[in-house]
């Protein structure tokens, strides 16, 4: 993976990080927290995974191809749940984690 390809994945990761932080802090404001429950849970992995594979990646650790991997699978799981609510942080959110899961297949294998 090149310069350029890295710090493009980094922006990727790290907006998707933001998107779900921000998706779980606004759900937790939601009337019925309780039908959020998921989709908070969803949230908080997929940002930590994202922080993660980020810093992972900034030290060029030989996991790579299995974070990505990791970071893939969860950004599908967090969109997914996302996509099946109608608050535009989660429509955000589900917009960023399938953005992020794309990236993160795509440079596999690099």
């Amino acid at each position: 993976m090149n310069d350029l390809q890295k710090e493009e994945l980094t922006k990727i990761l790290h907006e998707c990080m933001e998107a779900c932080n921000h998706c779980y802090d606004a759900c937790l404001q939601e009337e019925d927290v309780n039908m959020m429950a998921n989709c908070i849970r969803l949230d908080r992995e997929c940002a930590d995974i994202c922080g993660f594979t980020e810093q992972a990646l900034q030290r060029d650790t030989p996991f790579l191809e299995e974070l990505l991997k990791v970071c893939e699978t969860v950004c599908k799981a967090c969109a997914d749940e996302c996509r099946q609510h109608s608050h535009d942080h989660c429509r955000h959110c589900a917009e960023m984690c399938d953005r992020c899961a794309e990236a993160c297949r795509s440079y596999q294998g690099m």
